[in-house]
């Protein structure tokens, strides 16, 4: 009898097992059909955001505000609130600054010998508001350029800087973890190092071994003008009378009568061997014109208010940068740098993620901003600004969910997040990755820095806790040579266009996991938290 039971008991069960596979079938296609209609909404904002018509959508120029205006157009239709200071709008001032290379020289001596460099085959200068008209100084190859106590680290220890030029090597030592390496090899903290041991300028040798644009694009862009925010407080290259940057295939010559040469420091680079510090036998003497102006551009800043009366005076942001490069070097008749990925795909992502905010009529209970920045491509200045001078009360944002460049070229398998292991919000991240079957991974080029190179980096700096993504893959797999191919062909480049094959479907499913990690976050009952070993953490503790 009992085996009858059972028979019958395990022929009932097959009905219950059809039908939830069904329903998981049916939910699957029905999450699908949802991906697909979001992608396609994503898309038409990409297609106008990196239309030709905004021009690259330089910060302070006509395109750059038409697509400000868009933006501000598409967070009121979608119920935000005005949170700028000016309606949606936060207006930022820049000097723009611009070398004007007829004026302009750099020339190494070396005893009796004189060599004039040619700018943009040999050097490109970057200009900047402390550019000197004039340097003459001698010189040091202070090997990475980083002085880091954390890690027991001084590229400068036992040498004389004063009223010298600091000439690194690009990148950073292995032996330092990633988010410390990461957060030293960025300019500010270079130059704080440098100008601490009593150099006047730099001066950075590029590794070809880690460089993600060919010298060929970034020197037949050095035309374009050179932003800094107007606000002298919030400047990182303060008492810098001269930065150059130098072409790896003429680096040799700096070396000359120095007792070492840059096939040596390259090897040493190459085999993560510490690099050899020494002075220069050269001394560097330039002269500088540059061209300066004043530059308005805004953050476009929209706000869902939370409904708990407590929770709602925290506030969630959730943001990306709108501005690109503009009009520059012509690449196959080509001369605008359009941006659809870098970062037209962000800031449409935003607006999706508003949009179904808006179609949920989600009620999250803390605040969520939703913040468009610029000057991201003059070193995340934009949100720089916003995270010193926020529209919104500073003390009251807990968080930034950053996307830039996320680079939907296949379906979204794998999610890779930078800052994953540094707060509370990696936390987030795994459980809304699990819940629609996406792997949640580390950031798997970590020697790439992205986590201090978009604008989530600003908001880490005031202490707050962040993440950034991208895209993930298998190691060896074909969308890995999508993702790095996509990087050496695209990347900077006017080819960034929406000519280019893209995963729409991907895309909306990407936005839609970010609605979801938003909403998780602004009604998490605990406010996001630093984890206690994060070098991150200092910023929030002032430790």
């Amino acid at each position: 009898m009992s085996e009858i039971l059972n028979k019958k008991k395990r022929g009932a069960r097959k009905p219950i097992l059809v039908m939830a596979c069904l329903a998981v079938s049916a939910f699957a296609a029905i999450a699908a059909e949802n991906f697909h209609a979001e992608g396609a909404r994503w898309w038409e904002d990409v297609s106008f955001l990196a239309g030709d018509d905004m021009k690259g959508r330089m910060t302070g120029s006509a395109g750059y505000s038409a697509a400000a205006e868009y933006v501000a157009d598409k967070f009121k239709k979608d119920g935000l609130k005005p949170a700028g200071t000016v309606g949606f709008f936060q207006p930022v001032q820049f000097k723009s600054h611009v070398v004007d290379e007829a004026f302009s020289s750099v020339r190494l001596v070396n005893g009796a010998n004189e060599t004039s460099l040619t700018l943009g085959e040999e050097v490109i200068l970057r200009p900047a508001g402390d550019t000197a008209p004039q340097v003459d100084a001698g010189a040091v190859f202070v090997g990475y350029g980083m002085s880091v106590p954390d890690a027991n680290y001084d590229d400068f220890a036992g040498l004389d800087l004063h009223g010298k030029l600091a000439v690194s090597l690009a990148g950073g030592p292995s032996t330092i973890k990633d988010p410390l390496r990461a957060h030293e090899e960025s300019l500010g903290e270079r130059w704080k190092a440098a100008k601490a041991a009593g150099a006047i300028g730099m001066v950075s040798i590029l590794n070809s071994a880690n460089q993600e644009v060919p010298w060929s694009n970034i020197a037949a862009n050095r035309g374009r003008a050179s932003l800094e925010l107007a606000d002298p407080e919030l400047r990182k290259d303060q008492g810098m009378q001269i930065e150059l940057t130098v072409n790896p295939e003429h680096a040799e010559e700096f070396f000359a009568g120095s007792g070492h040469t840059f096939a040596e420091v390259l090897a040493a680079a190459k085999a993560k061997q510490p690099l050899p510090k020494f002075p220069l036998a050269v001394k560097i003497q330039a002269k500088t014109k540059v061209d300066e102006k004043d530059v308005e551009a805004p953050n476009i800043v929209g706000e869902l208010e939370g409904s708990d009366p407590s929770l709602k005076n925290e506030i969630v942001i959730v943001s990306a940068h709108l501005d690109h490069l503009g009009i520059g070097a012509p690449v196959n008749g080509d001369e605008i740098y359009n941006g659809a990925m870098d970062n037209a795909s962000g800031v449409a992502a935003l607006i999706q993620i508003a949009n179904d905010f808006h179609d949920a009529k989600a009620k999250p209970k803390r605040s969520v901003i939703f913040l468009a920045v610029c000057g991201e491509e003059e070193g995340e200045l934009g949100s720089w600004y916003f995270a010193n001078h926020p529209s919104v009360p500073k003390n009251q944002i807990v968080a930034d969910l950053n996307m830039d460049m996320f680079l939907p070229l296949f379906p979204l398998e794998y999610l890779q997040v930078q800052g994953l292991d540094e707060s509370t919000l990696g936390d987030d991240i795994r459980a809304v990755g699990q819940s629609m079957g996406v792997k949640v991974i580390e950031d798997e080029q970590p020697s790439a820095n992205r986590f201090i190179r978009s604008d989530q980096y600003s908001f880490v700096q005031a202490g707050v806790p962040a993440l950034a993504f991208k895209f993930g893959y298998a190691q060896g797999s074909p969308e890995e040579k999508m993702f790095n191919g996509w990087v050496h062909t695209h990347y900077h480049e006017p080819s960034d266009d929406t000519n280019q094959k893209v995963d729409h479907d991907a895309a909306g499913k990407f936005c839609h996991l970010l609605y979801q990690l938003a909403d998780r976050v602004a009604n998490n009952p605990s406010k996001p938290a630093w984890d206690r070993n994060s070098f991150f953490r200092r910023f929030a503790t002032g430790n």
